[in-house]
């Protein structure tokens, strides 16, 4: 029988703290392409909850993850609406649903405090595949939210959501940091972020 001979090497001991790398930001411009924000569902899963899940749930999945907004689907897998990190934590949506259902802020759902669907706005693909992240920030200058939905049709013609720009890839991507809990990150919309950068690349 062959036997598989293999060397090791040794693992030697940190001479120092090191530092960490990080993603170059040499030549990152306003005028680089708006696609290059976009989050693509087609390389990383999207971050998804049901309409009847706790709103418990959904702190701790932010919390954890570091998210600022949940998808919310239903049986067949469908967008029926988001749930933003500020409406968990800013706590307003969730005590009308209390006043209007009568239930303890544990018996709170999901879809009580959303989003639905038709009241999103979103930006087809090929719109944003037109545009510099200079336009996108000029576009949705007044634009409160913090992420933008991105869509386009499926090869049935279908509309699905391929993608999301955040407003806070954006900060970070000119080296405007923020802590990633959501609880200290509600206040970073598109109106926010355009209104930092004027003055600057814009």
């Amino acid at each position: 029988m062959n036997q598989l001979h293999a060397s090791f090497m040794p693992l030697s001991r940190l001479e120092a703290a090191p530092r960490l790398a990080t993603p170059a930001r040499d030549g990152f411009s306003v005028l680089n392409p708006a696609l290059e924000m976009l989050t693509d569902f087609l390389r990383v899963a999207p971050r998804t909850i049901r309409a009847d899940a706790d709103v418990n749930e959904a702190h701790l999945m932010m919390r954890h993850g570091g998210f600022r907004l949940l998808l919310v689907i239903d049986d067949q897998q469908c967008c029926i609406g988001v749930l933003a990190a500020r409406e968990v934590i800013g706590g307003r949506r969730i005590t009308l649903a209390q006043q209007q259902h009568g239930l303890s802020s544990d018996e709170v759902t999901v879809g009580m405090i959303m989003t639905p669907w038709q009241k999103l706005s979103a930006m087809p693909l090929e719109q944003l595949a037109t545009l510099t992240i200079g336009d996108l920030l000029l576009s949705l200058e007044s634009m409160t939210d913090q992420h933008l939905l991105v869509t386009e049709r499926d090869q049935q013609g279908s509309l699905r959501i391929r993608g999301l720009v955040s407003a806070a890839d954006i900060r970070r991507a000119v080296g405007r940091t923020e802590s990633a809990t959501p609880e200290v990150a509600t206040a970073n919309s598109f109106a926010d972020t355009y209104r930092m950068m004027m003055g600057h690349d814009l």
